[in-house]
């Protein structure tokens, strides 16, 4: 079973015979793991060349996966039956997916009169059923707490044969969710493909799940300024000390936008911030169902007003050539407020690319790839750093594979409701992934690099606020392991596997700025940043996706319309003009939906990935009382309570960053 050993070694403190129990075991390890450049989708990414059987997600991971999947499937036939009509009543197809029966016990039966697809929400009923009754199997023998403990081991009489046919029957309904929901044509739901023709319409599709709050307020300026420091892409908003010089804003044009106040002096205090899209340029624009996608390198210029804390929206650039390009603000004169809408859509657009290729699958998923298969390939099982890192890689092999081979391939879903060709949305992700900065990304580093660390001068950042209390509970459960095992600087130069493991990163991993570990300072910090991508940074990227991103007009993709060359004249239809064709808003709302919903394992908890799942540390040096596992899960807990203390403070609660709800790894 995997887990922690019971007492961590060394190499250097371990016999010779010791050692080469070690050495046997990497070079078995090597065999299942191995490194490959050559993923089509992530041309030149280090990754692994096969998902090993011990990465494959867990039982309780497939019915999380499966109970958000149906709630997206019945949302699907959902809105079959609102276009159509039927004689079903909602209860139908809107029914907790716990309770797949009706009131009288029995299962949904398609009705004599068979709306569209009634055999597929008739199988729909009888999955919910399924994963129903095996939910309440391991809540029952575990008495309740199986599925959903943290860190207790768990005695079952459970049969391991029986489990993993269970975990076989709910990997085969996960698979026949998804080719269901892929059945129903979206075009048969939502009627004529073009964009819509008014916002009511992307409302719509929410059928039988919740509009997202975002779809009311996306619209306001304060909202659209906000989501640069709490929103999906809170990461790329840096402080300036001069305009660049392709952006040309006058004083009177700044002067408009913020009362009270000059450029000259907005500059000399510190208190402008672009965000700068130039990294886009490589993405060619595409095509979809015989229709033109746009993509955009805008630049959007924000300020925080003299005596004011949050920001402000200044000017919009639609793309790097000033000449082309005017630029935008906001406007009171009614014959200008629709080219505002569009210049912040064209922004939306961007950091949608942003976001989705560079913040999330660049820096999350495909970073912390090449630490999985590093520690696998050279730390011994009995390695201390094997213990500490191993969980914070469950199951992102599984879902990195996914990814690769069906969310960024060609016909996917990337490929669909994103404005680049696939191949040239492949290569951005590609080119962020070896870009990335190792050392240059820890966050004081890359908040101090951005201008954007001084609370002072920047009040409102909720992700940098949140993130850093996190950042520093992961450092000091990071530092005090670290001195558990290694006694002083000169056992990490000793350290042969840390020393193989850091040389695979530089080369094979290819993770530019990693260099050698000399002392036990940088080794926790190293650790720090592992574990803090792996949970943390990846929470705070992939949950906004749910009730931002899943609403196409707030966040999407693509545009569908040239970027606005003249801000007065527009009207509110040429502004829906830029928004997707209502199928891939469905799209875009199943998958983002989907990703943003899946909650396993929060942060502190570790737990085996073998059934039945028990407590992965069983050092007492890590796990005694006031040791520094229960520690870390305490300041934890002091870390929640802080957060949701501001949330009741902040006039939007950001809730992405609190630790109940950051998983311990990239798994979904």
């Amino acid at each position: 079973m995997s887990r922690a050993a019971v007492q961590p070694t060394l190499p250097q403190n371990d016999t010779p015979a010791e050692q080469a129990k070690r050495i046997a075991q990497i070079a078995a390890a090597r065999v299942t793991y191995e490194w490959t450049t050559s993923v089509p989708t992530l041309p030149g990414v280090p990754l692994s060349a096969t998902v090993p059987l011990n990465d494959e997600p867990t039982l309780a991971w497939f019915l999380l996966l499966i109970e958000v999947g149906l709630k997206i499937v019945f949302n699907r036939l959902a809105l079959d039956l609102s276009k159509h009509g039927s004689g079903l009543d909602a209860t139908d197809v809107t029914h907790d997916v716990s309770d797949p029966r009706d009131l009288s016990g029995h299962l949904h039966q398609a009705p004599p009169t068979a709306p569209p697809h009634a055999a597929a929400r008739v199988r729909c009923h009888q999955i919910a059923e399924s994963v129903a009754g095996i939910r309440a199997h391991y809540a029952r023998q575990a008495g309740g707490g199986l599925l959903g403990r943290v860190g207790a081991e768990v005695e079952t009489g459970v049969d391991y044969l029986e489990h993993d046919a269970h975990r076989a029957l709910l990997r085969s309904h996960a698979r026949e969710v998804r080719d269901i929901v892929a059945s129903i044509d979206p075009t048969g739901s939502v009627g004529n493909p073009g964009a819509a023709a008014s916002l009511e319409a992307y409302m719509a599709l929410f059928d039988s799940l919740r509009v997202p709050g975002i779809a009311y307020g996306f619209q306001e300026d304060d909202v659209f300024a906000r989501l640069r420091v709490a929103g999906p892409n809170s990461v790329l908003i840096k402080n300036i000390d001069a305009l660049p010089a392709n952006f040309p804003l006058t004083e009177a044009q700044y002067a408009a936008v913020v009362a009270g106040d000059t450029l000259a002096a907005a500059l000399a205090d510190g208190r402008l911030y672009l965000c700068d899209y130039v990294e886009l340029s490589a993405l060619v624009p595409g095509m979809w169902d015989g229709l033109q996608k746009y993509v955009y390198q805008p630049m959007a210029l924000f300020a925080v007003p003299p005596g004011g804390a949050a920001l402000v929206p200044v000017a919009i650039q639609c793309g790097q050539d000033s000449s082309a390009n005017p630029i935008f603000t906001p406007s009171v004169i009614a014959a200008e407020q629709w080219g505002w809408e569009m210049a912040k859509l064209v922004v939306q657009v961007a950091d949608g690319n942003y976001h989705e290729l560079v913040a999330h699958l660049a820096h999350t998923h495909l970073v912390i790839e090449a630490f999985a298969v590093a520690t696998r390939r050279n730390l011994a099982t009995v390695h201390p750093l094997w213990g500490l890192l191993v969980p914070h890689f469950e199951g992102l092999l599984f879902i990195n594979n996914q990814a690769a081979t069906s969310l960024i391939a060609a016909n996917g879903p990337i490929d669909h409701i994103f404005g680049g060709t696939i191949s040239s949305s492949q290569l951005t992700a590609s080119a962020a992934r070896l870009s990335f900065d190792f050392y240059a990304k820890m966050l004081p580093d890359d908040l101090a690099a951005r201008g954007v660390a001084d609370a002072t001068k920047l009040p409102d950042y909720p992700y940098r606020d949140d993130a850093l209390l996190v950042w520093q509970a992961i450092h000091d459960w990071a530092t005090q392991y670290v001195d558990i095992y290694y006694v002083d600087d000169a056992a990490v130069t000793g350290d042969t596997e840390l020393a193989a493991w850091t040389a695979s990163l530089m080369a094979e991993g290819a993770v530019k700025g990693f260099k050698p570990i000399t002392t036990r300072a940088q080794l926790a910090l190293v650790c720090t940043m592992v574990m803090f991508t792996a949970s943390a940074q990846h929470a705070a990227v992939n949950f906004p996706q749910k009730p931002i991103m899943s609403f196409a007009p707030a966040v999407t993709g693509a545009g569908w319309t040239a970027a606005p060359t003249v801000q007065t004249g527009q009207n509110r239809q040429e502004w829906l003009g830029y928004m997707p064709p209502l199928p891939l808003a469905i799209e875009q709302l199943d998958v983002l939906y989907l990703l943003g919903s899946v909650y396993y394992r929060p942060l502190g908890t570790y737990l085996s990935n073998d059934f039945p799942y028990p407590a992965w540390f069983r050092d007492p040096a890590i796990i005694g009382a006031d040791c520094a596992l229960p520690r870390f899960q305490a300041v934890l807990q002091q870390v929640e309570a802080r957060i949701v203390a501001r949330n009741a403070e902040r006039r939007s609660a950001y809730t992405f960053l609190q630790p109940s709800l950051i998983p311990t790894s990239i798994n979904i």
